[in-house]
């Protein structure tokens, strides 16, 4: 049943809505309620009838609005006296902060002694001589020396050599001493003539010459 009853037109019988004043098809003015209008038109009953359908409709609505419940999200506690907030408001907790590096080892620093000098022994005397000279009956010549200050380990940072400038005329070798803090050498002859022996120090990288003498060699 529709809320707007139709009516017919007085003129040329067609039904139209009964809000029009005028038919849309002949433009005849609609007179009183139209012919025929007595038999279905309940305009005023369907107008009652939709007011209350609005009303239930309204009355649900309010119903559903005001019994929805509220935001029952609890208050932020409030600070105590005793905490300072930041300035945005935020209580912003410290990050997780990458450990510290760890520490640079320094490597300790090479103490290089000095060699100050070398003292020369033949047998148990010091031999203090500018040079020598090997004869016929002295084939080979035997010497011990110390260095001073003591405290010097043979190794990597600390190397003895013993060189003869011509070794067609003498050689030079090493001699174990078996006593803490000597060394030995012997000089041998091979042939007449003259040459240098020379005993050199490598210190920590650093080559020092610390006892040469030339060598006679005769018949």
């Amino acid at each position: 049943m529709a809320i707007v009853n139709e009516i017919k037109c007085a003129r040329c019988d067609r039904k139209y809505s009964g809000v029009r004043s005028r038919c849309p098809y002949c433009g005849a003015r609609r007179i009183g309620r139209g012919k025929y209008s007595e038999e279905s038109d309940n305009a005023k009953g369907k107008m009652i009838i939709s007011v209350l359908i609005l009303a239930v409709f309204t009355v649900a609505a309010g119903i559903l609005l005001f019994s929805t419940p509220g935001d029952s999200t609890p208050a932020p506690p409030e600070p105590s006296p005793g905490l300072e907030e930041p300035d945005d408001g935020l209580i912003s907790l410290p990050g997780l902060e990458p450990p510290p590096p760890p520490p640079t080892v320094e490597p300790s620093p090479v103490i290089q002694i000095p060699i100050g000098s070398i003292q020369v022994w033949f047998g148990n005397s010091r031999w203090d001589r500018e040079s020598f000279t090997l004869s016929s009956s002295d084939q080979t010549v035997q010497f011990q020396f110390t260095i001073e200050p003591p405290g010097f380990d043979r190794g990597s940072d600390f190397n003895i050599e013993f060189i003869s400038n011509n070794e067609e005329v003498v050689t030079v070798e090493e001699v174990i001493v078996g006593q803490a803090g000597r060394y030995g050498f012997k000089v041998s002859r091979v042939a007449r003539g003259n040459t240098r022996v020379r005993i050199v120090i490598t210190n920590n990288g650093e080559e020092q010459e610390v006892w040469t003498r030339p060598v006679h060699v005769s018949n």
